[in-house]
């Protein structure tokens, strides 16, 4: 129980932030409205992607330095794991896009980045099936996910800066500020991050254990 203390924390998190999301009142914004709850669930698929992201990067520089095979499997069940929450942060956002900017997926820069960046990341996952050799496929695969890393934060917060853009913190549009978000919606907030952050992980530790029983199987 000791150690899966987290595992419980992630869980009530998720609860609270998806109870919270859905009942807490929120302020009566222009254009928003309502829409402005799927800011409890649209932006912390991407914290745990970015985190899930991170957590492969670790694990892909570690196995450049050990060739441990273990190293190589989290680090590519991070990336499937983050892509999963890359995919639910598209479907929100395009869902809040069409609400409010009037359709799912406007000529944005910030949204034209993020749907390279997924590309990049599912090329990753077809470069890994594409080779057949164990530690050649771990190399290379572990060199491209540590390139691709900082090429995706340039993606997505850094070149959305420098055009016009219809996120809110980006190309000279306001973000998210006191004005917006009330003491009741910050008190939701917070707390989803770290939630979803560990439901992830838990879900990445999970397809690891899956995999280490298949190559088990499979040498057996």
């Amino acid at each position: 129980m000791r150690q899966n203390w987290w595992k419980l924390l992630a869980s009530i998190l998720v609860l609270y932030s998806i109870i919270g999301g859905f009942l807490i009142p929120v302020p009566a914004l222009p254009i928003l409205h309502e829409s402005i709850r799927n800011l409890f669930f649209h932006v912390p698929m991407w914290f745990a992607m970015l985190a899930l992201y991170l957590i492969s990067v670790i694990y892909s520089i570690k196995y450049l330095n050990t060739g441990n095979e273990n190293d190589d499997l989290i680090a590519v069940e991070s990336v499937n794991t983050g892509v999963f929450f890359c995919f639910c942060g598209l479907a929100t956002g395009m869902l809040w896009a069409n609400i409010t900017w009037g359709a799912p997926w406007p000529n944005d820069p910030k949204l034209n980045s993020s749907a390279i960046s997924t590309l990049m990341y599912l090329a990753y996952l077809v470069l890994r099936n594409s080779l057949d050799e164990e530690q050649k496929r771990a190399k290379i695969s572990a060199i491209y996910n540590i390139f691709a890393f900082p090429v995706m934060i340039a993606l997505l917060f850094i070149l959305p800066r420098l055009t016009d853009s219809l996120h809110p913190g980006n190309g000279g549009n306001p973000g998210f500020s006191n004005l917006d978000l009330d003491y009741n919606m910050k008190w939701v907030l917070r707390p989803t991050f770290i939630g979803w952050i560990l439901m992830g992980i838990w879900i990445m530790t999970i397809r690891y254990r899956i995999r280490l029983l298949e190559n088990k199987k499979n040498t057996n």
